[in-house]
């Protein structure tokens, strides 16, 4: 296995996963809207018209991402980011609340896939392409490292402050720096490999053929099946699991002095983080794991994770709340490994 180029970039799209995870809410979020007073239902419809107005734009906003710039989408993505932060902080109101969802989901829409385009784009920009899984797995470990601070500070600004409202006003700082960050890459990024070496006047139009182009290759629908499984999978669980990690803090004996709310930081700040230790390490291993069955390693670490993910709810069901949080931690290690495996080493010609 050749080693990684380890230049200015490298470091750069390392840095960019480390910000981009600082968002010291994740860890808390569905505590934050309950504590807000949103019953669970309103909750679902918050999440379920977020992820509908991702799934319409996703397309689109890539698109306008070819068309006009990657770095230009990355830039509305964070700007669309950190003013729905400051929503997020104002809001007490669920259609405020809504607001706040639907930028976010304006943020993801231009982010999703966005930043790993220009990863791909760089290892071809210099000839690297042999090395883009263990490229991007190391990249992507920084993302779950960022991940795992983030939730240790989190857990420390819940235990000051005694709520969770405040994370979103310290969120906005790693995202604006992660702002400038994007401004600093280099142009050449700014398009597509092909769209850099075509001379067409009609990008819009380049960009649409293209799409159906790529479209109509054999391994796309395997990809975007695989991926969809996975993604909605992993989003329908990762945040709904926070209130089975304040039934896991109550049963610790420690802290037994401290109020509940702040006890529940530390604690479940302290539990993420090793979560996304595991991740993290999970995303440096995944090109040693593709190695061992190219064909096959993405189907089988993705139904790894649905049993483990099952076993979780099994053992939730029956109040056996630490065996059900070892294998919650399963189920993340082994949908990094799938996620990683399905998005590079099935990813499509050019």
């Amino acid at each position: 296995m050749n080693a990684i180029k380890k230049d200015r970039q490298y470091f750069k799209f390392c840095f960019y996963g480390f910000l981009k995870n600082l968002r010291f809410f994740d860890a808390f979020f569905i505590l934050f809207l309950i504590e807000k007073g949103l019953p669970y239902t309103q909750i679902g419809i918050l999440y379920a018209v977020r992820e509908i107005f991702i799934n319409i734009f996703e397309i689109p906003s890539g698109i306008i991402a070819d068309t006009y710039g990657r770095k230009n989408s990355l830039i509305a993505s964070f700007v669309a980011y950190i003013v729905s932060f400051y929503v997020f902080y104002l809001s007490n109101d669920f259609w405020l609340f809504m607001i706040a969802f639907l930028l976010f989901g304006i943020g993801d829409a231009f982010r999703s896939g966005t930043h790993k385009g220009m990863i791909m784009n760089y290892l071809k920009l210099n000839n690297w392409e042999n090395q883009k899984i263990n490229y991007y797995g190391h990249t992507r470990s920084w993302s779950q490292k960022g991940s795992a601070i983030s939730s240790l500070v989190a857990g420390l600004i819940v235990f000051y402050n005694g709520t969770y409202q405040n994370i979103f006003l310290y969120s906005v700082i790693p995202y604006l720096i992660n702002l400038l960050l994007i401004i600093s890459y280099p142009k050449e990024l700014n398009q597509s490999f092909d769209q850099a070496n075509t001379k067409s006047s009609a990008p819009i139009r380049f960009t649409i053929k293209s799409l159906f182009k790529i479209l109509k290759q054999p391994n796309v629908l395997k990809i975007i099946n695989t991926s969809a499984i996975h993604t909605a999978y992993l989003r329908a669980i990762k945040d709904y699991i926070q209130p089975l990690m304040v039934n896991v803090a109550l049963i610790i004996p420690i802290m037994l002095n401290v109020e509940a709310e702040k006890k529940n930081g530390i604690i479940i700040g302290v539990i993420y983080f090793f979560i996304y230790l595991a991740t993290s390490r999970a995303s440096q291993l995944s090109s040693y794991i593709a190695e061992i069955n190219k064909r096959n390693i993405s189907y089988i670490t993705l139904l790894t994770g649905f049993i483990f993910g099952i076993l979780c709810g099994v053992f939730y069901i029956y109040d056996l709340w630490v065996i059900s949080m070892i294998a919650f931690i399963l189920v993340s290690v082994f949908l990094t490994f799938s996620a990683i495996s399905t998005h590079i080493l099935n990813s499509p010609k050019s």
